[in-house]
């Protein structure tokens, strides 16, 4: 199971941490990725961190979002700043042993999403 959390109502430029807790199984087996969904749009890759340590962003986030994992903590992370209302949707972490990276059909493990909600 994935539990993602730490989305809410921020303004342009604000900064937020999203955490992905995984429990029932290993986040080491496990390459991650991060998606997510507007209103009325369809489901977005966002960044995605391999097993070797290299990481995807879209490129309409590079530089401003980074993500992370701590598999001691079976966690991974996805650090934004410098949020636009653009950024606004439904953030879903999710995990994936093969397949493209950006790629919602690759991930085999999905959280249930938090919102983000930026406003001007």
């Amino acid at each position: 199971q994935l539990q993602a959390s730490g989305g809410g109502p921020v303004r342009t430029g604000d900064s937020l941490r999203l955490s992905c807790v995984v429990s029932g199984g290993r986040l080491l087996s496990y390459a991650v990725g991060w998606f997510r969904q507007a209103p009325g749009k369809e489901r977005e890759f966002v960044a995605a961190r391999q097993w070797s340590g290299d990481t995807f962003y879209t490129d309409s986030v590079k530089g401003r979002f980074f993500i992370s994992r701590d598999d001691a903590k079976n966690a991974a992370f996805l650090l934004m700043n410098n949020l636009k209302p653009e950024d606004t949707a439904v953030y879903y972490c999710a995990l994936r042993s093969g397949g493209f990276y950006n790629y919602a059909h690759s991930y085999d493990f999905w959280g249930q999403g938090t919102q983000v909600t930026v406003s001007s």
